[in-house]
């Protein structure tokens, strides 16, 4: 019997307080859409066939907990696409009172998503939909390993 040993193209782990992903989520109506960019340029993040979430957009009169539930399947949904940890995500909120709710940024931190902005979606550039948007501004606000907002 011969054992085989599979390592990380760098040869070891990567370093576990790094921040990870940041992603856009497009919360603003119907099911939300999640997205990633890489570069400047977003994709939309869809789920493989027989994974699928169904992301449903919290009303008005929804607690923490529905936002939990929406930011946690989001969070799983980015991360088995892209194979790393998601931590930060800019929210395009289709309502004024959901762009300035504290049960939307309380429900992101328990789901363990660290909100960089939360931007109404009149306030995005119209050429994009909003969560591709969103994540191009995620890029854009994400922490860096290297920057001083990262310990």
């Amino acid at each position: 019997m011969k054992l085989f040993q599979i390592e990380e193209p760098e040869g070891g782990p990567t370093d576990p307080d790094a921040p990870g992903a940041a992603i856009g989520i497009d919360a603003s109506r119907g099911p939300a859409v999640v997205a990633v960019a890489v570069g400047g340029n977003a994709v939309v993040v869809e789920d493989r066939a027989g994974f699928e979430l169904m992301l449903t957009v919290p009303g008005a009169a929804a607690g923490v907990a529905a936002w939990r539930t929406l930011f946690e399947g989001a969070r799983l949904r980015a991360e088995r696409a892209l194979a790393r940890p998601v931590t930060h995500a800019v929210v395009a909120a289709g309502a004024a009172s959901d762009a300035g709710s504290p049960d939307l940024v309380e429900g992101a931190r328990q789901a363990g998503i660290e909100i960089l902005r939360v931007v109404g979606v009149g306030d995005l550039p119209r050429a994009d939909a909003p969560a591709l948007a969103a994540a191009i501004l995620a890029e854009d606000l994400a922490p860096r390993p290297d920057s001083a907002s990262f310990r």
